[in-house]
């Protein structure tokens, strides 16, 4: 999928991704299937994009995101990274020791900052090991460079002494960022940055990320499932449902005109900050499809209040509809969906 941009435009490319975790069973542990937790996603990324990766708990977002810094390995499928020194390289195809170069230049930040931060370690030690590991400083210049980084995400070089037990969630979470910003990364996958965050805080962070984007030419996947912070920070998104990709566009255009009935339901939950608008919600019959035994055909169909005998029948492809607008949907050309503020008409 190129959306119709020129190649040297795109920093990732992710063609049939499959990541699928094994069920065993029985006191040989044999396998006797797999939790599809991603099941075929496409999509490119361009420089300097903030793609928002969207969907219910369970859906394979954060899978995914692994997944492509091989922080977990997938089924099949290929992972295409840009890389700023090496050109393009193929990740599913890479070893380890292949990998250590390319990792360089994508960074991943966690979503519990509390977690992510080994508690045995001071923030100098942290924030340096990027730089410790892959050599590129030391000495005096290795202090220089973690007293840049922490000024950088807003905190004083002061604390380099300190344990993350001394500091709140938020300033946590900027030494998560400070380390993922150590080896000037290309590609930084922020999975549920601000989820564990108070509400104000989350606005710091969030306009921190946005500054941090400008100043060091950054390409962000930002995986979150708070649809209201997706549309702040991205220009992008992609909606996942059940390991698979339903949905594709521009930010704004998917807010206004999705063209899935799955995205619809999700923007239907966003409260409108409007006392005269009383949108009816709409209420999804059944529970999300079970990854380890999901329906035939298309994954939503026995949620989908528009769903025809083919759905359940055939699986359909992620199309585009629009000028970079694809959708997963049998029936996307002839429906008309509510948006954000838009009406309950339909065809």
């Amino acid at each position: 999928m190129t959306n119709g941009q020129s190649q040297d435009n795109n920093i990732l490319e992710v063609k049939d991704l499959k990541t699928h975790y094994p069920i065993r069973k029985g006191l040989l542990r044999r396998v006797t299937g797999y939790v599809k937790a991603v099941d075929g996603v496409n999509f490119t990324l361009r420089k300097g994009d903030t793609l928002g990766l969207v969907g219910e708990s369970g859906c394979g977002k954060t899978t995914t995101g692994r997944t492509i810094v091989r922080l977990l390995e997938p089924t099949a499928g290929s992972m295409r990274f840009n890389d700023p020194n090496l050109g393009w390289v193929n990740l599913d195809q890479m070893s380890r020791r292949e990998l250590a170069p390319v990792r360089r230049n994508m960074q991943m930040i966690f979503q519990d900052p509390f977690s992510s931060l080994n508690p045995r370690l001071t923030v100098k030690r942290i924030v340096a090991e990027p730089l410790i590991i892959n050599k590129v400083a030391s000495g005096s210049e290795l202090d220089d460079r973690v007293a840049e980084l922490l000024r950088v995400v807003g905190m004083r070089p002061e604390y380099m002494s300190r344990y993350p037990h001394a500091f709140s969630g938020g300033q946590r979470q900027r030494l998560g960022i400070a380390r993922a910003l150590a080896l000037n990364p290309r590609l930084i996958i922020c999975d549920e940055p601000v989820s564990a965050l108070d509400v104000s805080i989350q606005a710091q962070v969030l306009n921190l990320l946005e500054d941090l984007q400008t100043d060091f030419d950054l390409t962000y996947i930002f995986i979150a499932h708070d649809l209201s912070v997706v549309e702040h920070i991205t220009n992008r998104m992609a909606v996942m449902y059940v390991g698979k990709l339903v949905e594709l566009a521009p930010t704004g255009e998917l807010y206004d005109s999705p063209l899935h009935p799955y995205s619809e339901a999700l923007m239907a939950a966003l409260p409108i900050p409007d006392p005269r608008v009383r949108e009816r919600p709409i209420r999804l019959p059944g529970e999300v499809a079970n990854p380890a035994n999901p329906p035939s055909g298309c994954y939503f169909h026995p949620r989908c209040r528009y769903a025809q005998d083919i759905c359940a029948q055939e699986e359909p492809e992620l199309r585009e509809l629009q000028p970079d607008h694809w959708s997963a949907c049998h029936f996307s050309e002839d429906l008309s969906l509510r948006g954000v503020l838009g009406s309950h008409a339909t065809n």
